[in-house]
């Protein structure tokens, strides 16, 4: 018993600096920046390699970037009160989830005007890898996947309404869709699509129960 106890704290260490030199990679890269997408690359990192829920969403936005916490705005709110609505205690999304994205820079504003610019192709190519690096040295045992771009990303094109309220498991990991919990969407205006965020967060629940998470 001993033994095992010792190698599984050996195991967490390793990941813990594997996780730091990755972090270190991340915080350092100008990928973005030297190919001309973004003015300044100001990357964001945020989360332990003991957590077990990973959050994955489109990029950082302009207030978790001048907090240097990711989900500092309006979004990061939303998503801490669907998490309290599965039963998580408040402050869990900052304290216990580990906050990625597609991207790690905030791509700047829609040139429309509502909202952020949605990242290039090209752009989340870049990070990508990133990306994999850390679900390799997490392991996560639930992943949220935040907004279309994220869910695209992981499980294809598809309609949210197709999508939410369901989950798939990959790598050992369950997967579960979210709605982009911003102000700027209106998917959730349709009290139907509400109820299918319900179904998403009954889900949640039980895996809370049930993982013990």
């Amino acid at each position: 018993m001993t033994k095992i106890s010792i190698d599984v704290r050996a195991v967490e260490q390793d990941r813990q600096t594997a996780l730091q030199l990755l972090h270190h990679r991340i915080l350092t890269c100008r990928s973005c920046e030297e190919q001309g997408y973004i003015k300044t690359a100001r990357p964001l990192v945020n989360g332990r390699a003991s957590d077990r829920i990973m959050v994955i969403g489109q990029a950082p936005g302009h207030r978790s970037v001048a907090k240097g916490r990711s989900f500092s705005g309006p979004g990061g709110s939303m998503l801490q009160k669907w998490l309290e609505q599965a039963g998580f205690p408040p402050g869990y999304l900052h304290a216990h989830v580990y906050l990625s994205s597609l991207t790690r820079c905030d791509p700047g504003r829609n040139p429309r005007g509502d909202g952020d610019r949605r990242p290039s192709p090209s752009e989340v190519t870049l990070c990508r890898p990133y990306l994999e690096a850390e679900l390799a040295i997490l392991q996560p045992e639930v992943v949220l996947l935040v907004g279309a771009m994220a869910i695209e990303a992981f499980l294809g094109k598809r309609k949210l309404e197709e999508c939410i309220g369901a989950f798939e498991e990959s790598n050992g990991a369950l997967l579960l869709p979210l709605p982009h919990p911003s102000g700027v969407s209106r998917w959730l205006l349709d009290p139907a699509h509400q109820q299918l965020l319900h179904q998403a967060l009954a889900i949640l629940s039980q895996w809370r129960e049930n993982l013990g998470l």
